[in-house]
C-alpha cells in the first residue's frame, strides 16, 4: 500500500487515539516526526493531510455511532451528542452536568476573558470562588496571567476543553450578544403566539360545549339572558320531560 493511499488510514488512527482535537499542523508534525524516527516512510504536506481529513469526513457515516467534527481548533473523532446519555453510563461516577451557577460564571469568562474574579463577581453579585475552583478542576477555565494593578489579581480564560465541550471550532464561533438578544426575542414571540392560540382555541370550544348540552337543559348563558317572566312553569317542565320519556323509551 502506497503512502498516499494509506495516509487517510493513518489520519483516522491518529484522530481516534488522540485525547484532544488535532489540527492539520499537529498531524503534519506527527507524521514528520515519525519519518525522522523511521516509523513512517513518507512525509505529508499540509495540503495532503487536509485532503485526507476531508476524505475521512466524507467516509464517516452521517447517522453512525462515530462522527468527525471540527472543535477546539482541530479535528476529532467522537460519539454524537445525541448518544451522550447512553455513552455517559460507561462512567457513572464522572460528573457530567454543570450547575446553573457554573454556567453563569463560564459564560462571563468566555465573553469577558481575560477577567478577574472580582470582575466576575461584579456581574453576578455573589461570591464565585468555589465555582471557579470547580471549573478549573474540570479544565474548562484556566489562569492566563495576572492583571497589572495593585494586588496582581489572577486573570481567567477558557480552555480548548471548553471549546470541545460546547462543540465550538474557536472562540469567534460563539454567538454574539446581538445573536443572543435575537434568539430571546424569537423565543418570546413564539411563546406569545402559543398563548394567543390557546385563547383562540378556548373561545372556539365554548360554543361547542353549549351545543352539546343535554336535550331539555338550556346553556348556562342562555338561562341568564332569559327574563324571569318568560321562564316556563314547573308543571310545564315536568310535562315536557314526561312526554320526552314516553317518546323515546330506549333512553329510559
Amino acid at each position: 500500500m502506497s503512502a498516499t493511499r494509506s495516509l487517510p488510514r493513518l489520519v483516522e488512527a491518529l484522530l481516534l487515539a488522540a485525547d484532544r482535537p488535532l489540527s492539520i499542523s499537529d498531524l503534519v508534525e506527527l507524521i514528520a516526526g515519525a519519518v525522522d524516527d523511521g516509523d513512517w516512510s513518507t512525509p505529508a504536506s499540509t495540503d495532503e493531510v487536509e485532503l485526507a481529513v476531508r476524505s475521512l469526513a466524507g467516509a464517516v457515516t452521517p447517522h453512525g455511532g462515530i462522527e468527525l467534527v471540527e472543535v477546539g481548533g482541530g479535528w476529532r473523532l467522537r460519539t454524537p451528542p445525541a448518544l451522550a446519555p447512553m455513552v455517559r453510563r460507561l462512567w457513572p461516577d464522572r460528573a457530567a452536568r454543570l450547575s446553573g451557577a457554573a454556567l453563569e460564571v463560564l459564560s462571563i469568562v468566555a465573553y469577558r476573558q481575560p477577567c478577574t474574579r472580582l470582575e466576575i463577581e461584579d456581574v453576578r453579585g455573589v461570591d464565585c470562588g468555589g465555582v471557579l475552583r470547580a471549573l478549573l478542576e474540570r479544565r474548562l477555565v484556566r489562569i492566563v496571567g495576572k492583571k497589572d494593578e495593585p494586588g496582581r489579581p489572577l486573570l481567567y480564560g477558557t480552555t480548548p476543553e471548553f471549546l470541545e465541550t460546547f462543540s465550538l471550532p474557536n472562540l469567534r464561533s460563539m454567538p454574539t450578544l446581538r445573536d443572543l438578544e435575537s434568539l430571546r426575542a424569537e423565543e418570546e414571540t413564539r411563546l406569545h403566539g402559543e398563548r394567543q392560540l390557546d385563547l383562540v382555541l378556548a373561545d372556539d370550544a365554548s360554543p361547542a360545549d353549549a351545543a352539546e348540552a343535554p336535550e331539555g337543559e338550556a346553556p348556562t348563558t342562555a338561562a341568564k339572558e332569559t327574563p324571569q317572566d318568560d321562564q316556563p312553569s314547573s308543571s310545564s317542565s315536568n310535562a315536557a320531560m314526561s312526554s320526552s320519556d314516553e317518546a323515546d323509551p330506549e333512553d329510559a
